[in-house]
């Protein structure tokens, strides 16, 4: 339901309140108004039904019977207003209460909203809502905080290659006789950790780019399966290294809408993945089939299965599994929140599965419609 068909039926809903209320307010009025004017008619009947003589009391019945248009006037004036009063300052009470919890929402607490009885349905939106603020609240807390304190590890970990950087080449510098083994030695050293100051610079401009700006896509047809197989071979060097064996059940073709380059970052991120967290000497498998309009790849491998609190909380922003830093792996957080973000872009799901020992990350997209 859009915004604008749902404000319109709570119109509606308000119109309709506003005409019942106004029906009774009327109702009352005229109730009112036909009880003085029954009470004066019985009063009548019974006082002439008495023997009466002169005296303080004969002579008010009298004046009442004279005047009795002006004394019932009078009674009914002062029935309205009592009325009226009911039915104003009753909400203006609801007002007053709402007014109250708009501030009470404004800055949510733990303590539960209450109204009056006869707004019982507000009162659980507005709960509802505060609830909602509440975890918003807390759910940013805990995001600027994990992404100061990575901030401080990576500006940390910035350091430690720049001094190693520094220290080899100026090794290189003040020992021009150095034998050439121990030079390509030192050369070796300052390049892998120049490579790592690198990636860690990345780091902080996805941290930046995540936080300042929305990710776009630009579509065209792409074969999943072809792409599948070319970030699979880049990875070779990685997966040998890491002495693990990757394994692709592929079908013929997946044709998907899609924006090549950020999906291949998705890609690239999960196999990423499957390198620092497989067990050595285990295979990754990378699978692919078509379910009806959908196209649906699996990463697996073997490893330690991560805990279910974990697992729901993979997905989030400068999440990392590992509580203790790690300078060669260990990245900011963001690696899966992005393929997350990109692959919902696209009008697909990623999900994880961890359980025996193998951890699966799925990845859902549509395929290509035929024209």
């Amino acid at each position: 339901m859009s915004k604008r068909t749902r404000y319109k039926g709570l119109s509606e809903q308000g119109r309709s309140r506003a005409r019942r209320a106004w029906g009774i307010y009327l109702l009352a009025l005229m109730a009112w108004v036909a009880v003085v004017i029954l009470l004066a008619f019985l009063g009548l009947l019974v006082c002439s039904s008495f023997t009466w003589y002169d005296g303080p009391l004969y002579r008010l019945l009298t004046w009442v019977r004279d005047n009795i248009v002006l004394v019932c006037t009078f009674v009914v004036l002062i029935g309205w207003v009592f009325i009226s009063y009911f039915f104003v300052a009753r909400p203006v009470a609801q007002l007053e209460a709402l007014t109250d919890a708009a501030e009470q929402l404004a800055r949510p607490t733990e303590e539960r909203i209450v109204l009056p009885e006869a707004l019982a349905e507000a009162e659980v939106q507005l709960n509802a809502a505060r609830e909602q603020a509440l975890r918003d609240a807390r759910a940013a807390k805990d995001a600027e905080q994990r992404k100061n304190d990575l901030v401080v590890y990576l500006a940390h970990d910035l350091k430690t290659p720049l001094t190693s950087v520094i220290g080899y080449l100026t090794l290189l510098r003040d020992e021009p006789q150095i034998s050439p083994e121990l030079r390509a030695r030192y050369t070796g050293i300052a390049l892998d950790k120049a490579e790592r100051l690198e990636d860690l610079i990345n780091e902080f401009f996805d941290i930046t780019r995540f936080n300042l700006s929305h990710i776009e896509l630009e579509t065209r047809p792409t074969d999943l399966v072809r792409m599948v197989q070319q970030v699979a071979s880049e990875f070779a060097p990685q997966l040998a290294e890491a002495r693990l064996t990757c394994r692709l059940e592929l079908p013929g073709k997946l044709v998907c809408p899609c924006d090549p380059d950020k999906l291949a970052r998705v890609l690239d991120n999960l196999l990423r993945n499957a390198c620092h967290y497989s067990l050595p000497d285990t295979e990754v498998t990378i699978t692919g089939r078509a379910e009806g309009d959908r196209a649906v790849l699996a990463f697996a491998n073997r490893g330690a299965d991560i805990p279910p609190e974990k697992l729901a909380r993979l997905f989030e922003r400068f999440f990392r599994l590992d509580s203790a830093r790690s300078s060669a792996s260990g990245g900011a957080g963001l690696g899966l929140a992005i393929a997350k973000e990109i692959v919902e872009l696209h009008g697909g799901s990623i999900t994880a599965r961890s359980a025996g020992g193998e951890t699966t990350f799925t990845v859902t997209l549509p395929l290509e419609t035929a024209p």
